[in-house]
């Protein structure tokens, strides 16, 4: 018999998260070649299995989960879109607005790492579609590049980063100091291929007779709690930082949870698992040994391979095992955060955010070349 009986808001919640994210999935092909991959992991060693949640690093995914519940209620307060409506005004064509977002994405990476900001400027970017016509996909492509070369700057930019200063036992100072010509090899050319990509035509702005309402309270509500959300994640309480913002919105803007993307949460536990799991293959190990790591170049171009397949992060802990040189470590692993999407989780954020499905493509088109010649300059910086 067919209860007549409503679904409490609790319980809908509940319900609307769940079929969402299962459908989400059985479209997210990233996800299940990921997932396949754990299996086959799992069925060469199934006595690592009990050590799989020992491989995801929490305070991360915590990290990430906060800053999504956070720029959700920015991007669905409204205040975005009319931020993008101003900017659009204040930019004579395509090209100046696109060379500013590249600029003003790699800055918030050098000073608030590379994942916040792309949840800033990914969504700025999304609600420019209402009032201008953009190749959107295209740009969100090269605010993700900017992140991986922004974010090489400082300690703070990126998790290696944060890592192999700890490793480099130096100043925040003298890091930035240390990474400054291989930033300098990557944004010069960055924005040289900005200009190239965007026509320095016009910006055509189309005309919304009915301004967008900017909902005051959850904007507040989001700002206010992003600062405090950061200073405790970098003091190493992410997980409880997380629960409180979960709290705070549940209670009073459950529908910014609802529409979040969880999928992508699932997609970095996954990425950890994997990632680390083949990191710790006995022929990882094989081929890392018989590298040669101990000549520099050598060095410098393993950093840039492993990177391309088991991402930056893991890159950089493998190669500290064989090698001290935190100097080299860093400039490799950063350079490999270009070209593949699992070089740089960067540019998985970047991928996930964006709506075209496709976009991967486009990405490799652009990130490939962009590694040879950035990859280029900063060993002929190294050696020649």
């Amino acid at each position: 018999m067919k209860s007549n009986v409503e679904l409490p808001p609790t319980a809908s919640l509940f319900s609307t998260f769940f079929t969402t994210l299962f459908k989400t999935l059985r479209k997210d092909y990233f996800f299940q070649s990921l997932f396949i991959i754990l299996l086959v992991l799992s069925a060469i060693a199934p006595q690592q299995v009990p050590q799989y949640p020992h491989l995801v690093d929490w305070p991360t995914i915590a990290t990430l989960a906060g800053l999504l519940v956070l720029t959700k209620g920015v991007e669905l307060s409204g205040y975005l879109t009319r931020l993008g409506r101003q900017l659009t005004s204040l930019m004579p064509t395509e090209r100046a607005l696109a060379v500013f977002l590249v600029l003003a994405t790699a800055l918030l990476s050098m000073l608030l790492t590379n994942d916040v900001g792309l949840f800033v400027m990914v969504p700025l970017t999304l609600s420019l579609r209402s009032t201008i016509k953009l190749p959107i996909t295209r740009l969100i492509i090269f605010e993700a590049l900017a992140a991986n070369a922004g974010s090489a700057l400082t300690p703070i930019g990126n998790p290696q980063n944060l890592f192999l200063w700890q490793l480099s036992h130096l100043s925040f100072q003298d890091y930035v100091i240390a990474m400054l010509p291989m930033v300098y090899i990557s944004i010069i050319p960055l924005v040289l291929l900005t200009m190239v990509a965007f026509p320095g035509l016009k910006l055509m702005v189309e005309e919304d007779a009915t301004a967008s309402p900017i909902n005051k309270k959850l904007l507040l509500l989001s700002l206010v709690m992003y600062v405090p959300f950061l200073i405790l994640t970098d003091r190493h309480y992410a997980v409880p930082a997380l629960l409180v913002v979960l709290a705070i919105f549940l209670m009073t803007q459950r529908n910014v949870v609802a529409r979040i993307d969880w999928a992508l949460l699932l997609v970095f536990i996954l990425m950890f698992v994997d990632l680390r799991l083949v990191a710790q293959l006995p022929v990882v190990h094989s081929l890392m040994q018989g590298a040669g790591l101990e000549h520099p170049q050598r060095l410098y171009l393993a950093g840039i391979v492993a990177s391309q397949f088991i991402s930056n992060v893991p890159a950089a802990i493998l190669l500290a095992e064989y090698t001290r040189d935190w100097r080299l470590i860093a400039f490799s692993v950063n350079v490999g955060g270009f070209g593949f999407m699992l070089g740089s989780l960067a540019n998985i954020i970047a991928l996930r955010m964006t709506p075209d499905k496709k976009a991967w493509i486009t990405f490799h088109a652009y990130s490939i070349p962009f590694l040879l010649v950035v990859g280029g300059g900063v060993y002929s910086w190294l050696f020649l």
